[in-house]
């Protein structure tokens, strides 16, 4: 049983623990969904979460980051894909819910939060990767068009969305003040599925290529040339979830290890009972708990009003992918052979949390984001 005892804690609300309970709930009875064909996989936990209810929270005029990450904690202590889906429902339209206009979000929130139609956000490019103000793909005005032309990769729920929050150069100014975002359909003529990408923890990924697909001025989400701040503003309320769905891959790692070394007979003794066993435990839930404060206290302060919480969701998502990454390998270590085996959930978790701490930042970028925060509150204080 994981620890609900967090729950307690005052960064929450009443409504906030029935949420968990009754998640946690509907996980244990639906979540048995087959993974081999990960695209129908996908499809099929996008319409089974939205035709629960599970979606609503993704999109809105306000997006509680509580709700958000307690959700992203518990589907991935249950299912990692079942938390991608989720995710990226949140992700692809956030952008939507925070800047779009009236007409988008009518047009498609009620289509993404039903689980009827599957969203994306399409920012990354070849040569960017995280420096986002290098992307070159372009929207060239055209008449009442925009006229789409490059290519963005490493894209999830590439080939299956059906539609796009993408970022694209429409040259306001240089670098990053020279970007701005759009709602792509998929359905549009010169939209190409370049390549799917396969990786160690089975995911919809993939390349696509724009070739002068033209979408309508009313496409525009924000104005022109604040592309940068649509995606910096979207990604400062979903960087926190990841650090949540992290914590939920530690919390089930830590409960997988807990059950093994209670069962698991070492000399007539159970293996919990020598004392390298016992440290490895307390340095688990002592991780598990520090990630799940910093988790939360970025989350907290989102709700609560601050305009940007950019120094408290890097400290969270640099801390708790990190060390779920650690959390994990140590309950690996502890199923000893058992542990490597394919269909093993500790393997499963294994190769889940690594991408965490690559995708929406990698670390390295969340600690030059906590550096530079860090040293301007210190400027400012002086």
């Amino acid at each position: 049983m994981a620890d609900r005892s967090f729950l307690q804690w005052p960064f929450f609300e009443d409504r906030h623990r029935e949420l968990a309970k009754t998640l946690d709930a509907w996980c244990a009875d639906h979540l048995s969904v087959d993974h081999a064909d990960i695209d129908a996989a996908c499809r099929k936990l996008v319409s089974d979460l939205g035709a629960a209810g599970w979606l609503q929270p993704t999109a809105g005029e306000v997006l509680d980051v509580r709700t958000l990450c307690l959700i992203r904690e518990t589907l991935a202590r249950h299912d990692g894909l079942a938390d991608f889906s989720f995710a990226m429902q949140g992700l692809g339209t956030g952008a939507i819910s925070l800047f779009g206009t009236p007409a988008q979000q009518d047009e498609w929130l009620p289509l993404t939060r039903a689980g009827k139609a599957i969203s994306a956000f399409a920012l990354t490019e070849p040569q960017s990767g995280s420096d986002v103000a290098n992307s070159t793909m372009t929207a060239t005005l055209d008449g009442d068009d925009y006229v789409l032309n490059g290519e963005k990769t490493w894209i999830s729920n590439g080939g299956i969305a059906d539609v796009y929050t993408l970022f694209a150069r429409t040259g306001e100014g240089p670098g990053a003040k020279g970007l701005s975002a759009f709602v792509v359909p998929a359905s549009l003529p010169g939209f190409e599925v370049v390549e799917r990408l396969q990786v160690i923890a089975p995911h919809p990924l993939a390349t696509l290529r724009f070739n002068d697909v033209r979408v309508p001025k009313s496409a525009l989400l924000g104005a022109p040339g604040q592309g940068f701040k649509v995606a910096m503003a979207t990604l400062d309320v979903f960087r926190t979830t990841v650090a949540a769905a992290a914590l939920g891959f530690a919390r089930r790692a830590l409960d997988e290890a807990l059950a093994r070394v209670n069962e698991r007979q070492v000399q007539g003794a159970p293996l919990f009972e020598l004392q390298m066993v016992q440290g490895h435990i307390a340095d688990m839930a002592m991780d598990v708990d520090a990630a799940a404060l910093l988790v939360y206290r970025a989350a907290w302060t989102k709700d609560s009003g601050a305009a940007r919480v950019s120094r408290e969701a890097a400290m969270a998502k640099l801390y708790s992918t990190d060390q779920a990454q650690q959390v994990i390998d140590k309950a690996v270590q502890l199923h000893g052979g058992d542990g490597v085996k394919h269909g093993q959930k500790v393997e499963e978790l294994y190769r889940d949390i690594r991408a965490l701490r690559i995708y929406e930042g990698a670390s390295d970028v969340q600690r030059v984001v906590i550096a530079r925060q860090t040293m301007g509150a210190f400027l400012g204080g002086n």
